[in-house]
């Protein structure tokens, strides 16, 4: 089922392949230090006796000229000293091979042959990227140590799909409930057979298909491109010991809990209560404590899994805080991919250390409140999870078309402070950086001056053009949503108390707009007027979906999924239990 990318014969003898060993063999994409050692050896002696002059020296020259094997073997030592030259920035040659060596790549085969389509470049030859995160409790590596599962093979209790937008800047992740009911396409058995297509089955059971520790993410791949009709380009699995081993590299992660969490509530059949794990309140957890925190569901809430799911997406934005507040460079990212890539299985195309960390590289530009987690839009149905339409078609098709969650276009040039301003549109004459007078009458610099953009119309990407031009004229936006309520017929500028010099600066932006006391800070709430001066395909008759032209805007998503989203610079202890 796995095999190291790259390799002779790979898939034939996989690296971790069920009931096989590796034991006695060199790690592929590695060199013997022994073997090394032993050539240079024989090389120096054969040069020592050619010195003498003698028949032994004639023998060494006919001896080094002879083998192309032994030449192949140089040439495979100067190919990797020149890859470990290019890759002394990200912390030396032994820890590239040691990440090499870690990685576990699976059968790229096993993918199916109908597949949605790859996202095209944007006009600046940018693309989206989509990457399908599997959380694993197999039992094999070590993982029951940790709590892995107590049956054999593999399940997959956490699976998100995390869309890296165009820009690069923004990003979200959409979690998908392990019981949720869908069609599992057909997925590729251990022994090369291939299964039938399964209607309303469990999502989580994609990934026990053909009973292996090391699970079927292939299959499980499969599954989220069937359901979603998005190419999933990178799938990244992570066991328990990897991900114990993550949380240990950064020195843990702060989470939250609404309550106190005991044994019992871990172990449902304990029978008692148990002793204290988590105590209520904020505090950071790692190793064995981080998996029974993202693990835990009995104690909080209504004991479900969606409320498990919530905890699992503040864990993982308190991770990303951890991350970049250590900064975004090979010095941060290599110990921590050090830590993963032993429990890591990836995708062939992802498979070698430089290819991973390129990847973690291009994130770096993604602010953590561009960072969003939103669970895909479910309901109950008996035991199990149903997944509502159209809502949850129009989350993917926004994705498809590379539309953030308030409807903004990251694929899309951002505009710029010259653009004419027509009637409801902002301003370009203003947008400057001039101070803004404050409460105590003092002056403010504009970045000093958060704004709130709510899209009060209901069409589809206002609110991330109004965004843009708030963040142009110098302030700083600290959310982009829909306005609850009807809709609106005119922009209103809102401010709170000691805001009312800001709000007036910032309804510059808008010509017409209201301005009213309401709420905390600033808010600019979107009317019509707005939305009459920025219709939907203002660009050209492309955008009506005409022959020859790019395909009409998407349905927006609906508010109820948009307005549920966390972002990753959230409170911890925000929205991290249901029911």
């Amino acid at each position: 089922m796995s095999g190291r990318r790259g390799s002779p014969g790979a898939g034939k003898s996989p690296r971790r392949a069920a009931g096989g060993s590796s034991e006695g063999r060199i790690p592929e994409g590695r060199i013997s230090e022994e073997r090394i050692s032993e050539e240079r050896t024989a090389e120096r002696t054969a040069e020592g006796r050619a010195a003498d002059g003698g028949q032994a020296g004639r023998a060494s020259r006919a001896s080094r000229a002879k083998p192309k094997a032994k030449r192949s073997t140089k040439e495979k030592v100067l190919w990797a000293t020149a890859g470990c030259t290019a890759l002394l920035v990200l912390g030396g040659c032994a820890v590239y091979y040691r990440l090499n060596s870690n990685l576990t790549t699976f059968d790229g085969d096993a993918l199916s042959k109908d597949r949605p389509a790859a996202a095209a470049p944007d006009g600046q030859g940018r693309t989206p990227v989509n990457v399908l995160l599997i959380g694993s409790d197999s039992r094999g590596n070590g993982n029951s140590d940790l709590g892995g599962g107590g049956d054999g093979g593999a399940r997959s209790d956490t699976a998100i799909l995390l869309h890296v937008y165009a820009d690069h800047k923004h990003a979200v992740g959409i979690s998908i409930p392990r019981d949720s009911l869908v069609t599992i396409p057909s997925c590729k058995l251990p022994n090369g057979k291939w299964t039938k297509e399964q209607t309303n089955a469990m999502f989580n059971s994609a990934f026990s298909v053909g009973d292996t520790d090391q699970g079927n993410p292939a299959c499980t791949q499969n599954a989220v491109e069937k359901l979603t009709n998005l190419r999933v380009d990178h799938t990244i699995v992570v066991d328990f010991n990897g991900f114990a081993s993550m949380t240990k590299a950064v020195g843990g992660v702060e989470v939250c809990l609404p309550n106190d969490i005991h044994e019992g509530d871990l172990n449902p059949n304990l029978g008692r209560k148990g002793k204290l794990v988590f105590p209520k309140g904020k505090q950071k957890v790692e190793g064995q404590s981080a998996l029974d925190f993202v693990r835990v569901r009995h104690g909080i809430g209504d004991g479900s899994d969606i409320g498990r799911t919530k905890r699992q997406q503040a864990f993982l934005s308190s991770l990303i805080k951890e991350v970049k507040s250590r900064g975004m460079d090979p010095t941060t990212l290599l110990p921590l991919a050090d830590a993963a890539t032993k429990s890591l299985t990836v995708d062939p195309d992802l498979g070698s250390a430089a290819k991973l960390l390129s990847f973690a590289m291009s994130l770096k530009d993604v602010d953590l409140h561009d960072v969003k987690f939103v669970t895909a839009p479910w309901r109950y149905e008996g035991p199990r999870v149903a997944l509502v339409h159209p809502d949850a078609d129009q989350l993917w098709a926004a994705l498809k078309a590379d539309r953030t969650l308030d409807g903004q276009d990251a694929s899309a040039t951002a505009p710029t402070a010259t653009d004419s301003a027509a009637p409801g549109t902002p301003a370009a004459e203003t947008t400057t950086t001039a101070p803004v007078p404050d409460a105590k009458g003092g002056e403010a610099k504009p970045a000093d001056v958060k704004v709130a953009v709510l899209n009060g119309t209901g069409a589809t990407g206002l609110g991330g053009k109004a965004a843009e031009a708030v963040k142009g004229a110098g302030y700083t936006v600290t959310s982009v949503g829909n306005a609850a309520g009807k809709p609106r017929a005119t922009t209103v500028v809102e401010y709170g108390a000691g805001e009312r010099a800001a709000a007036d600066a910032v309804a510059k932006l808008f010509p017409g707009a209201t301005v009213q006391a309401g709420g905390k800070g600033v808010s600019v709430v979107l009317g019509h007027d707005f939305a009459a001066a920025n219709p939907a395909g203002a660009a050209g008759p492309a955008a009506s979906g005409s022959p020859g032209g790019a395909p009409a805007a998407p349905a927006p998503v609906p508010s109820s999924v948009a307005n549920a989203a966390r972002s990753a610079d959230d409170d911890p202890c925000a929205n991290v239990s249901y029911g």
